[in-house]
């Protein structure tokens, strides 16, 4: 397994910020070489949507970013797959699928020249999950290469889910902040003391908060933070 991977679990580079979506899974793609992966794609929750509605909020290479947006639009996998009590991890070899004339997603994959797709699914709060896709253009011979992309996944995943929260979320560090100690379960009070300040300066950024996610409590701020990624 290359060193990528047992590195991204260990801490975050000092300048991760700097660190573009896009430059983050053109790397792990390339790590991915060894196991014919040549494409990643992480869907997400539509924060404003209904709890099937999905939204691509990661692809490379952008060349199918179609195929993509082709799966989101389908209703494999996300919502249904779970209440089916469905496990996180799924491994099909598309060439071989007997939905191909009713799935376009899996039909524009294949015209990119993908074969398989491993999934692994990361749970968020209120049945919301991100969903990552690793497309390989040949068939894997055992379940242990598999496995080795489900691993991979579950390494990269802290940060991959910051550099989504850094480019989707609206939320300024400290709205972030004061949503983190919310879902933590500390007051506004005892988020003050905390984070050195008065307890009407954390309200005030819990209600900016509130206002760009389009909600009026606390609790549903911080349920659409952790569908963004932002928590």
């Amino acid at each position: 397994m290359s060193r990528f991977f047992e590195n991204t679990s260990m801490q975050l580079p000092v300048n991760f910020d700097s660190v573009s979506l896009d430059g983050l899974l053109s790397d792990w793609v390339g790590a991915l070489r060894e196991f014919s992966v040549e494409a990643v794609a992480v869907l997400g929750p539509d924060p404003f949507g209904s709890s099937e509605d999905r939204q691509v909020v990661a692809v490379h290479p952008p060349i199918v970013a179609d195929a993509a947006k082709a799966l989101a639009e389908s209703r494999d996998f996300g919502a249904p797959w779970r209440d089916s009590d469905a496990p996180l991890v799924a491994w099909q070899y598309i060439a071989k699928s007997d939905h191909l004339s009713s799935s376009r997603w899996r039909l524009l994959w294949l015209a990119h020249g993908f074969q398989t797709v491993v999934r692994v699914e990361f749970s968020l709060p209120a049945g919301r999950a991100f969903e990552c896709f690793m497309f390989s253009p040949r068939e894997l011979t055992d379940r242990a290469e598999a496995a080795s992309l489900v691993w991979s996944a579950l390494n990269i995943w802290p940060l991959v889910k910051r550099s989504i929260a850094l480019a989707r979320s609206t939320l300024s560090p400290r709205e972030r902040e004061c949503l983190v100690l919310a879902f933590q379960g500390l007051t506004a009070r005892e988020s003050s003391v905390l984070l050195r300040c008065t307890e009407r300066t954390v309200n005030y950024h819990l209600a900016n908060a509130m206002g760009k996610l389009k909600v009026d409590n606390k609790m549903a701020a911080i349920q659409r933070a952790c569908w963004l990624g932002a928590i």
